[in-house]
């Protein structure tokens, strides 16, 4: 079968260096958008093909998540011969469980509705939660960008910094992180108060008289880093302080928070299209090589195992 990269509208740049990698010329987009929102997208010259749809979930995030469901099935009614969903960021990973009774478990609902729309093989970066794997009806490929940014942030930081997870959901992230760099770790109590509002309470750490580098899957408001933050400062870490995460959100406060913050420097992948971003600027670090690499084994069948996040 033909190797052909279809793009979504969510993130040209990102899949036309992905086709540029593997030396091919992406199918380029082609969706109508109704007065009312209805989308409309068309995929040409698939046939036969082994077709990958590089589509990000970001925000916005309903109507990407819309786009790459259409986008899927007309790729399956254009007699694709395989179909791969390549979402970088994958929106609703974040609903995993439920809170209370009557909650939806959205990460549940989209990965069922991708499946239904054609995807047979699902690529994502760094998600928010391991149990995507689990939830979906499709192989699951979960790739990790943390090798290629721990090594970009360990040119940019002090060898004694301390790798700081500023939840205890990010402390296995940490630890990766940690390892890679040869580094502490440190971990930040935080209390969830609302989408918007967190509180961090205490340290389990050192970090006295040591810079940090703060370690995240993602920022969607900022609130998490900047109540980590704070707490850092609080406990003697110096001012030299570092934020890596694979997903750059910055919605709602996101900017304002992290401007103000005491934050020296700020590195993410460009998993998401940027359109705002707080300052001083982020420094990217492109996962368009570990997806053509992940992209052209599939295409020949060859093993990931060097390239997943498990591992």
């Amino acid at each position: 079968m033909n190797l052909r990269i279809v793009t979504g509208t969510a993130n040209p740049v990102l899949t036309d260096a992905i086709a540029a990698a593997l030396y091919t010329q992406p199918v380029p987009p082609v969706v109508e958008r109704f007065p009312d929102g209805e989308l409309r997208p068309v995929v040409n010259d698939v046939r036969g093909s082994d077709v990958y749809l590089v589509q990000p979930t970001g925000p916005p995030v309903n109507e990407h998540v819309m786009e790459l469901l259409l986008s899927l099935d007309a790729c399956r009614r254009a007699g694709a011969g395989r179909i791969t969903a390549v979402v970088p960021y994958f929106g609703y990973a974040r609903q995993d469980r439920r809170g209370q009774a009557g909650e939806a478990i959205g990460v549940r609902v989209v990965a069922d509705a991708l499946a239904s729309a054609g995807a047979q093989r699902l690529v994502v970066v760094d998600p928010h939660t391991v149990a995507l794997e689990a939830v979906c009806a499709v192989p699951v490929e979960m790739l990790t960008a943390v090798p290629a940014l721990a090594a970009a942030v360990g040119e940019r930081t002090s060898g004694d910094a301390v790798v700081v997870a500023p939840d205890l959901g990010a402390v296995k992230l940490a630890k990766h992180y940690a390892a890679l760099l040869s580094r502490p770790v440190a971990v930040v109590a935080k209390t969830r108060l609302t989408g918007r509002s967190v509180v961090a309470e205490d340290l389990i750490g050192d970090v006295d008289g040591r810079p940090a580098i703060v370690v995240d899957d993602m920022i969607s408001t900022g609130g998490t880093i900047e109540a980590a933050v704070r707490v850092l400062l609080g406990h003697g870490a110096t001012p030299e302080i570092a934020v890596v995460a694979t997903h750059g959100l910055f919605v709602d406060t996101a900017v304002a928070r992290l401007s103000r913050s005491a934050i020296r420097s700020l590195l993410i992948t460009d998993s998401v299209e940027q359109s705002v971003a707080p300052a001083p600027p982020p420094d990217t670090c492109s996962v368009a090589p570990l997806l053509a690499d992940a992209i052209g084994r599939l295409h020949r069948d060859e093993p990931l195992d060097d390239l997943l996040a498990h591992t």
